[in-house]
């Protein structure tokens, strides 16, 4: 198991909101968005306010997003979504939300953001919404938010609970899955639906995209998982679980030499957490190795391919090497509840995880060298040396010569 880190308390807050879901503000993206938009509205109203300047000083922070709430009725906990700011100088997360928006009585029980800036995609328990990001003067300041977008996902309304949500890597096709087990995938922004399947699962868990976006791997609650050829809009590979497994997550991830890889985080009866290692071409599984011995409550890749990090019941955050599948990291009671949500920064450096404890927190993601000998290995050699060397005093080993 790897190094255990104790809790660095301004990278965990709490915002008063149980949550459900997290990720981070495409900020290059983003940046040059506003900018176009700034650029477009000092052109009609021939103003230079230095928007410019205030853009990049938002493009150069780190924003992490977080969706959640205490769902319908009048529990008095709202039901929101938080945007956070956190430093690494500081290794601190804002005490207070940057920007926090009501959603009334509908609870965001899930959520993704648009890769390329555009905005981020909500799962509410009848319809999904779709949010802008804004910039809002504050003390003659711009500060990050959001928005209620203008565009509504008409295709989308009145079609129940949506469990799964998922861009692909440039931003151009999202697919959505049901409680009911229906399967929708989408161009964006046009909205042109290019996989409609009823009956994809008895109800839908998960989703990811391959990063060339040719794949999409959808879990159900139950039975095997299913591999979509995304142009043909047809399964091509279904994934086998044993008996005793329960597949919980999946993620794609890219190697250095460009090899596409699906990780699939599976709870085994009575053992714990594992992570199994699939072939993108063969679509065999080529390995499996058990992480904790805790159920898995949330996974997450890093966008450099270097790390898998995973979320238990218990509370605890786990970063791990994908190369030999060894914890390098354990914060242990990163959060009082269950782990929801994990995510990864867009530069790697950093894990935002979310719990239903209203907590968010940023670990570091530290890359740990592999060359050179092992401490243990290079003790144990010192060791045999100077047993070696009081054998031969001793006369229990035979002289050379």
């Amino acid at each position: 198991m790897g190094k255990s880190k104790k809790p660095d308390r301004p990278s965990l807050q709490k915002y008063g909101v149980p949550f459900y879901s997290s990720g981070w503000v495409p900020f290059k993206e983003l940046r040059s968005k506003l900018q176009s938009h700034d650029r477009q509205q000092s052109d009609d109203k021939d103003e230079d306010s230095g928007n410019e300047s205030t853009q990049q000083e938002i493009s150069d922070q780190y924003y992490v997003v977080l969706a959640g709430g205490g769902g319908e009725g009048c529990s008095g906990i709202p039901n929101a979504i938080v945007l956070a700011q956190f430093d690494f100088a500081s290794n601190s997360l804002s005490a207070q939300p940057v920007a926090k928006l009501g959603l009334g009585s509908d609870v965001p029980y899930r959520m993704v953001v648009h890769p390329g800036g555009d905005g981020l995609l909500c799962a509410l328990p009848k319809s999904c919404r779709f949010f802008d990001w804004d910039e809002v003067k504050d003390n003659d300041a711009h500060r990050l938010s959001l928005k209620e977008s203008e565009k509504v996902l008409t295709q989308l309304e009145d079609i129940g609970q949506q469990l799964a949500l998922a861009f692909n890597n440039d931003g151009s096709v999202f697919a959505v899955g049901g409680e009911d087990g229906y399967l929708r995938v989408f161009k964006w922004p046009s909205m042109e639906i290019i996989l409609n399947e009823a009956e994809a699962h008895a109800s839908l868990k998960d989703l990811s995209f391959s990063p060339d976006g040719k794949f999409l791997v959808s879990l159900g609650s139950r039975g095997p998982g299913r591999v979509w050829d995304v142009t043909s809009s047809t399964v091509v590979a279904s994934l086998s679980k044993d008996n005793d497994e329960v597949f919980a997550m999946c993620r794609f991830s890219q190697s250095s030499d460009k090899t596409q890889v699906l990780y699939i985080a599976a709870i085994t009866v009575g053992k714990g957490g594992s992570i199994q290692t699939w072939d993108s071409s063969s679509w065999k599984r080529i390995g499996s190795k058990h992480i904790s011995r805790d159920s898995v409550s949330s996974f997450s890749v890093s966008p450099d391919g270097k790390f898998l990090a995973m979320g238990t019941v218990e509370g605890d955050v786990l970063i791990i090497n994908p190369i030999n599948m060894r914890v390098q990291t354990v914060v242990r009671k990163a959060h009082l509840g269950m782990v929801t949500a994990l995510a990864f920064s867009h530069d790697s450096r950093a894990l935002v995880s979310a719990s239903m404890d209203s907590s968010a927190r940023v670990t570091l993601v530290e890359e740990k060298k592999s060359g050179g000998l092992s401490l243990w290995i290079i003790l144990f050699i010192i060791l045999l040396a100077i047993a070696a060397y009081f054998m031969k005093n001793e006369g229990l080993l035979p002289s050379l010569g």
